[in-house]
Protein backbone atom coordinates (compact mmCIF):
# COMPACT_ATOMS: atom_id res chain seq x y z
CA UNK A 1 0.00 0.00 0.00
CA UNK A 2 1.42 3.51 -0.99
CA UNK A 3 0.84 6.09 1.91
CA UNK A 4 2.10 9.97 0.69
CA UNK A 5 1.31 10.72 3.85
CA UNK A 6 -1.01 10.80 7.36
CA UNK A 7 -2.97 13.22 9.29
CA UNK A 8 -2.51 12.06 12.99
CA UNK A 9 -5.53 13.46 14.22
CA UNK A 10 -8.75 15.18 12.58
CA UNK A 11 -12.58 15.65 13.73
CA UNK A 12 -13.80 16.48 10.04
CA UNK A 13 -12.80 13.65 7.62
CA UNK A 14 -15.01 11.21 9.24
CA UNK A 15 -18.15 12.22 10.18
CA UNK A 16 -19.00 11.49 14.00
CA UNK A 17 -15.50 9.85 14.15
CA UNK A 18 -11.98 10.87 15.93
CA UNK A 19 -9.66 10.20 13.36
CA UNK A 20 -6.99 9.78 11.57
CA UNK A 21 -6.45 10.38 7.85
CA UNK A 22 -4.38 8.68 5.45
CA UNK A 23 -3.41 10.03 1.68
CA UNK A 24 -2.69 7.86 -1.12
CA UNK A 25 -0.94 8.64 -4.35
CA UNK A 26 -2.46 8.82 -7.77
CA UNK A 27 -5.66 9.55 -9.73
CA UNK A 28 -7.05 9.08 -13.11
CA UNK A 29 -8.62 12.50 -12.96
CA UNK A 30 -7.49 16.01 -13.44
CA UNK A 31 -10.19 18.32 -12.00
CA UNK A 32 -8.69 21.83 -11.96
CA UNK A 33 -9.64 22.22 -8.50
CA UNK A 34 -8.49 19.21 -6.70
CA UNK A 35 -7.34 20.31 -2.76
CA UNK A 36 -4.40 17.77 -3.30
CA UNK A 37 -2.55 18.34 -6.72
CA UNK A 38 0.42 17.15 -5.59
CA UNK A 39 -1.22 13.77 -5.13
CA UNK A 40 -2.36 13.27 -8.55
CA UNK A 41 0.40 12.65 -10.37
CA UNK A 42 2.58 9.94 -8.71
CA UNK A 43 6.19 11.46 -8.80
CA UNK A 44 9.69 10.08 -7.87
CA UNK A 45 9.33 13.12 -5.35
CA UNK A 46 6.35 11.64 -3.71
CA UNK A 47 7.14 10.92 0.03
CA UNK A 48 6.00 7.36 0.52
CA UNK A 49 5.61 6.16 4.12
CA UNK A 50 6.52 2.94 4.94
CA UNK A 51 2.97 0.66 5.85
CA UNK A 52 4.68 -0.41 9.31
CA UNK A 53 5.15 3.10 10.49
CA UNK A 54 2.06 4.04 9.65
CA UNK A 55 0.37 0.37 11.58
CA UNK A 56 2.87 1.07 14.46
CA UNK A 57 1.39 4.71 15.09
CA UNK A 58 -2.12 3.28 14.91
CA UNK A 59 -1.53 0.69 17.38
CA UNK A 60 -0.56 3.25 19.81
CA UNK A 61 -4.11 5.03 19.00
CA UNK A 62 -6.04 2.00 19.83
CA UNK A 63 -8.76 3.32 22.35
CA UNK A 64 -8.11 7.07 21.32
CA UNK A 65 -8.88 6.97 17.61
CA UNK A 66 -12.82 5.70 16.59
CA UNK A 67 -11.77 5.45 12.60
CA UNK A 68 -9.69 5.58 9.54
CA UNK A 69 -9.94 7.66 6.88
CA UNK A 70 -8.41 6.71 3.68
CA UNK A 71 -8.41 9.83 0.77
CA UNK A 72 -5.96 10.59 -2.05
CA UNK A 73 -5.20 10.95 -5.13
CA UNK A 74 -7.88 7.94 -5.56
CA UNK A 75 -7.46 5.12 -3.12
CA UNK A 76 -9.54 2.52 -4.97
CA UNK A 77 -6.95 2.29 -7.60
CA UNK A 78 -4.48 1.41 -4.84
CA UNK A 79 -4.27 -2.79 -5.69
CA UNK A 80 -3.99 -3.98 -1.87
CA UNK A 81 -6.67 -1.50 -0.78
CA UNK A 82 -9.06 -4.07 0.53
CA UNK A 83 -5.87 -6.01 2.24
CA UNK A 84 -5.12 -2.71 3.73
CA UNK A 85 -8.86 -1.71 4.97
CA UNK A 86 -9.19 -5.12 6.33
CA UNK A 87 -6.40 -4.95 8.54
CA UNK A 88 -7.26 -1.64 9.59
CA UNK A 89 -10.64 -3.14 10.69
CA UNK A 90 -8.88 -6.28 12.75
CA UNK A 91 -7.55 -3.35 14.93
CA UNK A 92 -10.91 -2.35 16.13
CA UNK A 93 -11.18 0.85 14.29
CA UNK A 94 -13.83 2.03 12.08
CA UNK A 95 -13.06 2.60 7.65
CA UNK A 96 -13.95 5.52 5.83
CA UNK A 97 -12.88 5.38 2.46
CA UNK A 98 -13.25 8.56 -0.63
CA UNK A 99 -13.77 7.70 -3.96
CA UNK A 100 -14.21 9.38 -7.41
CA UNK A 101 -16.39 6.49 -7.80
CA UNK A 102 -14.90 5.88 -11.93
CA UNK A 103 -14.08 2.31 -10.62
CA UNK A 104 -17.07 0.22 -9.69
CA UNK A 105 -15.73 -2.63 -10.07
CA UNK A 106 -12.60 -1.97 -7.12
CA UNK A 107 -15.55 -0.18 -5.32
CA UNK A 108 -17.46 -3.21 -5.42
CA UNK A 109 -14.64 -5.59 -4.30
CA UNK A 110 -14.12 -3.09 -1.54
CA UNK A 111 -17.28 -2.89 -0.02
CA UNK A 112 -18.50 -6.23 -0.67
CA UNK A 113 -15.09 -7.42 1.07
CA UNK A 114 -17.25 -5.88 4.73
CA UNK A 115 -13.44 -4.25 5.68
CA UNK A 116 -15.18 -0.59 4.93
CA UNK A 117 -17.96 1.01 7.01
CA UNK A 118 -18.58 4.69 5.27
CA UNK A 119 -17.84 5.61 1.85
CA UNK A 120 -17.95 9.53 0.80
CA UNK A 121 -18.16 9.94 -3.03
CA UNK A 122 -17.18 13.19 -4.96
CA UNK A 123 -19.49 14.19 -7.35
CA UNK A 124 -17.36 16.26 -9.50
CA UNK A 125 -20.74 18.28 -11.46
CA UNK A 126 -24.00 17.16 -13.27
CA UNK A 127 -23.57 14.46 -15.82
CA UNK A 128 -23.18 16.66 -18.97
CA UNK A 129 -20.77 18.52 -17.68
CA UNK A 130 -18.43 15.28 -15.61
CA UNK A 131 -15.98 14.91 -18.46
CA UNK A 132 -14.97 18.32 -19.24
CA UNK A 133 -14.94 19.05 -15.25
CA UNK A 134 -12.56 15.78 -14.60
CA UNK A 135 -10.17 16.50 -17.52
CA UNK A 136 -10.82 13.44 -18.67
CA UNK A 137 -10.72 12.45 -22.84
CA UNK A 138 -13.64 9.83 -22.17
CA UNK A 139 -17.18 9.84 -20.66
CA UNK A 140 -17.10 8.26 -17.18
CA UNK A 141 -20.58 8.49 -16.49
CA UNK A 142 -21.40 4.88 -16.87
CA UNK A 143 -19.15 3.88 -14.11
CA UNK A 144 -20.06 6.80 -12.19
CA UNK A 145 -23.67 6.00 -12.38
CA UNK A 146 -22.56 2.02 -11.44
CA UNK A 147 -21.01 3.31 -8.14
CA UNK A 148 -23.21 5.66 -6.95
CA UNK A 149 -26.15 3.23 -7.24
CA UNK A 150 -24.46 0.15 -6.14
CA UNK A 151 -23.44 2.72 -2.52
CA UNK A 152 -26.91 3.46 -2.55
CA UNK A 153 -27.65 -0.47 -2.79
CA UNK A 154 -25.37 -1.30 -0.18
CA UNK A 155 -26.83 1.18 2.59
CA UNK A 156 -29.79 -0.04 1.69
CA UNK A 157 -28.61 -3.74 2.77
CA UNK A 158 -27.04 -2.52 5.64
CA UNK A 159 -23.60 -2.97 4.48
CA UNK A 160 -22.21 0.94 4.94
CA UNK A 161 -23.00 4.32 5.43
CA UNK A 162 -22.23 6.71 2.73
CA UNK A 163 -22.61 10.54 1.08
CA UNK A 164 -22.28 12.36 -1.60
CA UNK A 165 -20.49 15.72 -1.81
CA UNK A 166 -19.79 18.18 -4.22
CA UNK A 167 -17.38 20.94 -4.20
CA UNK A 168 -18.74 24.30 -6.12
CA UNK A 169 -16.61 26.21 -7.65
CA UNK A 170 -17.97 29.76 -9.44
CA UNK A 171 -16.29 29.11 -12.81
CA UNK A 172 -18.03 25.05 -12.77
CA UNK A 173 -21.14 25.12 -11.08
CA UNK A 174 -24.54 26.29 -12.26
CA UNK A 175 -28.01 25.94 -10.29
CA UNK A 176 -28.87 23.72 -13.37
CA UNK A 177 -26.00 21.45 -12.84
CA UNK A 178 -27.88 20.69 -9.13
CA UNK A 179 -31.06 20.15 -10.76
CA UNK A 180 -29.38 17.74 -12.70
CA UNK A 181 -27.43 16.23 -9.82
CA UNK A 182 -30.49 15.88 -7.71
CA UNK A 183 -32.49 13.98 -10.47
CA UNK A 184 -29.46 11.56 -10.85
CA UNK A 185 -29.24 11.08 -7.07
CA UNK A 186 -33.12 11.38 -5.97
CA UNK A 187 -33.45 10.29 -2.86
CA UNK A 188 -29.48 10.07 -1.24
CA UNK A 189 -29.43 9.59 2.34
CA UNK A 190 -26.54 11.91 2.22
CA UNK A 191 -25.92 14.63 0.04
CA UNK A 192 -23.71 17.73 0.71
CA UNK A 193 -22.16 20.80 -1.07
CA UNK A 194 -19.49 22.30 0.01
CA UNK A 195 -17.55 25.38 -1.07
CA UNK A 196 -14.16 25.00 -3.61
CA UNK A 197 -11.55 26.70 -1.43
CA UNK A 198 -7.95 27.23 -2.67
CA UNK A 199 -5.88 25.28 -0.83
CA UNK A 200 -2.17 26.16 -2.67
CA UNK A 201 -1.99 23.05 -3.71
CA UNK A 202 -4.30 23.15 -6.52
CA UNK A 203 -4.35 22.15 -10.63
CA UNK A 204 -5.39 25.32 -11.73
CA UNK A 205 -5.03 29.11 -10.62
CA UNK A 206 -7.72 31.23 -11.05
CA UNK A 207 -10.58 29.30 -9.62
CA UNK A 208 -13.38 31.60 -7.19
CA UNK A 209 -15.57 30.26 -4.75
CA UNK A 210 -19.52 30.50 -5.10
CA UNK A 211 -20.75 33.40 -2.43
CA UNK A 212 -22.89 32.57 0.78
CA UNK A 213 -25.42 33.57 -1.37
CA UNK A 214 -24.95 31.48 -4.47
CA UNK A 215 -24.29 28.57 -2.52
CA UNK A 216 -28.05 28.97 -0.68
CA UNK A 217 -28.99 29.38 -4.59
CA UNK A 218 -27.39 26.15 -5.49
CA UNK A 219 -28.89 24.03 -2.18
CA UNK A 220 -32.41 25.34 -2.67
CA UNK A 221 -31.91 23.91 -6.53
CA UNK A 222 -31.00 20.71 -5.42
CA UNK A 223 -33.42 20.27 -2.50
CA UNK A 224 -36.49 18.76 -4.01
CA UNK A 225 -34.68 15.97 -5.29
CA UNK A 226 -32.84 15.21 -2.32
CA UNK A 227 -34.50 16.87 0.70
CA UNK A 228 -31.35 16.06 2.96
CA UNK A 229 -29.26 17.93 0.99
CA UNK A 230 -27.38 20.56 3.20
CA UNK A 231 -24.32 22.92 2.76
CA UNK A 232 -21.05 21.93 4.49
CA UNK A 233 -19.07 24.64 5.69
CA UNK A 234 -21.10 27.58 5.21
CA UNK A 235 -24.01 29.48 7.04
CA UNK A 236 -26.74 30.95 5.13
Amino acid sequence: MKISGFNKLTLIDYPGKVACTVFTPGCNMRCPFCQNASLVKVSPTLPIIDEEEFFLFLSKRQGILDGVAITGGEPIFQPDITQFAKKIKDMGFSVKIDTNGVAPHRLREVISSGAVDYVAMDIKNSPSKYKETCGLTYDPMPDIRESSAFIMESAERGIIDYEFRTTAVAEFHTPSDFVEIGRWLMGARRYFIQRFEDSGDILTEGLHAPSDADMKVLLDAVLPYIPSAELRGVTV
